[in-house]
């Protein structure tokens, strides 16, 4: 099993291991001389993404989304790890001094949040605790959140990376269960069954137990990756998802075609975008029989 490896205070990654208290935008601004691949990277690499937006995204870091904000506030409350949280004590954005108090918090680095989505957010928080399965996951005994891995891929020469939610939760039977957390509107089974494809959640399961195998941390046994699934909209309803075997070949096999492509495009330096020819475009398969409706 590999074992922690402390970051010092100018963070630069060289060896293969798990550093636990590395901060989220250092991992984020890649510690690899070099650079080395997250799962969000792979998946941008392949359609509808492309190297070229790829490249972009990576040299141009993307300012802050404040949709995602709830999430991790959510994040914070459930594993206890991210952001501090200021709470604005506002209805609603459209006041000039809550805008202010807004971008203050980003600017000190907090997450700010107005009194009726705190409240939204601790009740979330709460409905996980109460889960029967979800809570002791979850509890603060269990498990360590957002460890940082990173390990070498031998059959295509390049740096990978992950930052589980919540790790190592180890069954009665030893076995290490890797956890992520994910708040969604809908958690019913075809609403997550299009979100886990739409998503690419089925590639970033598959690229963390990747991970966890590499650094040798499922000790001889084979680890398993499980969601949970938050509505966001009370009563924030629970649900636990693990992806059968077909699911993870299927994202195992997106992986190899994004460390496939990011390797060349390393070797190369030419990182393409979509096709430099003129491409003959069909219409969706769909759309002539809704034109043949519209006339019915």
């Amino acid at each position: 099993m590999t074992a922690a490896v402390e970051a010092p205070a100018e963070v630069v990654v060289t060896e293969p291991g798990i550093y636990p208290d590395m901060p989220i935008n250092v991992y984020h601004g890649d510690p690899v001389p070099g650079g080395s691949l997250s799962s969000s990277g792979a998946r941008k690499l392949l359609a509808p993404g492309c190297p070229a937006q790829f490249k972009y995204d990576r040299d141009h870091p993307q300012p802050h989304k404040k949709e995602f904000d709830l999430g991790h506030a959510a994040h914070l409350l459930v594993l206890g790890e991210g952001p501090e949280l200021e709470v604005i004590d506002f209805p609603d954005w459209r006041k000039k001094d809550a805008q202010i108090q807004r971008d203050e918090a980003y600017l000190a680095g907090k997450v700010p949040l107005l009194t009726k989505d705190h409240d939204m957010v601790q009740a979330m928080a709460e409905a996980i605790r109460q889960h029967p399965t979800a809570g002791p996951l979850f509890a603060p005994d269990a498990g360590i959140a957002e460890q940082s891995l990173f390990w070498q891929d031998t059959r295509h020469g390049v740096w990978r990376r992950a930052r589980p939610d919540w790790m190592p939760h180890r069954h009665e039977d030893g076995r290490l269960i890797v956890v992520d957390y994910k708040t969604a509107k809908a958690v019913d089974d075809d609403a997550l069954q299009r979100a886990v494809y739409e998503h690419g959640y089925h590639a970033q399961a598959a690229w963390y137990l990747d991970a966890v195998k590499a650094l040798g941390l499922a000790s001889g046994q084979e680890p398993a990756f499980v969601f949970v699934f938050q509505a966001k909209t009370a009563p924030y309803l629970v649900h636990l998802v693990e992806l059968d075997f077909p699911a993870l070949t299927l994202g195992a096999a997106r992986n190899e075609r994004a460390l496939s492509r990011y390797a060349e495009c390393q070797r190369t330096d030419n990182w393409p975008g979509f096709n430099d020819r003129i491409t003959y475009l069909p219409l969706p398969p769909w759309a002539e029989k809704r034109d043949e409706e519209e006339y019915l």
